[in-house]
């Protein structure tokens, strides 16, 4: 697996846990939204195009996969590994692996597509190329 792309910690907390302690399945999903979210949001992304650094403001996520390797015991800082594997007209699919905190078990891994779309209409319009440029450093060598 390549090394491209960012990781970013994240916090399991008490209340992520199922009745066994371990993360619950809805958890994963939520720890890449945060480790996404948290990476835009250092760049300037915001939902309020007042204060947004970007004009592409009304992401969607249209599909999400996650395969579950292994369960996260207890609250902890796990990673979130993610890049981009393909950047699209209106479209971006982001890969991710959920990481133990020294990178050595690969806890879920799977995709997330996001659809830009026009505010007004909620159809599918072209990425800015602010948002291109800005998503470059996520792209693999084979989608950039």
């Amino acid at each position: 697996m390549t090394e491209s792309g960012h990781f970013e910690p994240v916090q399991v907390h008490f209340d992520d846990l199922d009745a066994m302690g371990l993360l619950h399945n809805s958890r994963y999903a939520l720890l890449v939204e945060r480790a996404v979210g948290a990476y835009w949001n250092r760049l300037g992304w915001a939902p309020d195009p007042a204060r947004s650094s970007f004009k592409d403001v009304f992401l969607v996520v249209r599909e999400f996969k996650v395969t579950y390797n292994a369960p996260i015991s207890g609250a902890g800082e796990p990673l979130v590994h993610f890049w981009i594997d393909r950047l699209g007209r209106t479209s971006a699919v982001y890969g991710f692996r959920v990481l133990s905190a020294d990178r050595s078990v690969v806890h879920a891994e799977g995709y997330r597509v996001n659809i830009n779309l026009d505010p007004g209409t909620l159809r599918p319009v072209p990425f800015s190329d602010e948002l291109r440029t800005a998503a470059e450093p996520l792209l693999l060598p084979a989608a950039a």
